[in-house]
C-alpha cells in the first residue's frame, strides 16, 4: 500500500471511529455520507442498531428498555460533524498533494461485527448541478435507499 492510500484509508477509519464513539461502540452498522465538491463539504452519518435503521439523533428510539442511553446532545453531534467535516478536508488536501481525483461523493458502510468496510465513490458533480436539492437531501436519500434495501 502506498503513502496515498495508506493516508486515505487512515482517513476514513477516522471518520468511521468517531461515529462509533458516538454511539459508545454499540452499533450493529454504521454508514458515513460524506461529499465535496468545490467549496462546499457536507457530511452525514447513520446507524443500524438493534436491527432498526436510525438517524444520528434518533439513535435511542433504537434502544432496548434496559439499555443505557446515548448522549445524543447537539454539542455532541456537532462535533462528530466537525471532525467528519476536517476528515473530508484532509482527504482533499491529500488528494491535491497526491495529484488524485478527490471524490465528490463517499458512501462508508462499516459493519461493526464482522469488521467488513465498504466504500462507494463517485467523482461527478452531484449537488452542484442540482437547483433545489443539497448535499443533505442526496444524504437522506442514500439512508433510504439502506433502509428500503437494507445494506
Amino acid at each position: 500500500m502506498d503513502i496515498f492510500e495508506e493516508k486515505f484509508s487512515e482517513l476514513q477509519a477516522d471518520m468511521i471511529s468517531i461515529c462509533l464513539e458516538y454511539v459508545d461502540n454499540r452499533a450493529d452498522k454504521v454508514y458515513v455520507y460524506a461529499s465535496c465538491e468545490g467549496d462546499m463539504i457536507s457530511s452525514s452519518f447513520y446507524y443500524l442498531i438493534n436491527n432498526i435503521y436510525v438517524e444520528c439523533h434518533k439513535v435511542n428510539s433504537a434502544l432496548e428498555e434496559r439499555e443505557e442511553k446515548y448522549d445524543v446532545s447537539s454539542e455532541r453531534m456537532f462535533q462528530v460533524l466537525q471532525i467528519l467535516n476536517e476528515d473530508i478536508e484532509e482527504i482533499e488536501i491529500l488528494c491535491k498533494d497526491h495529484k488524485k481525483e478527490m471524490p465528490t461523493e463517499m458512501k462508508l458502510i462499516y459493519d461493526v461485527g464482522s469488521g467488513n468496510f465498504k466504500a462507494e465513490y463517485s467523482y461527478e458533480l452531484i449537488h452542484t448541478n442540482e437547483d433545489i436539492k443539497t448535499a443533505d437531501d442526496f444524504a437522506d436519500e442514500w439512508f433510504e435507499q439502506i433502509k428500503n434495501n437494507s445494506l
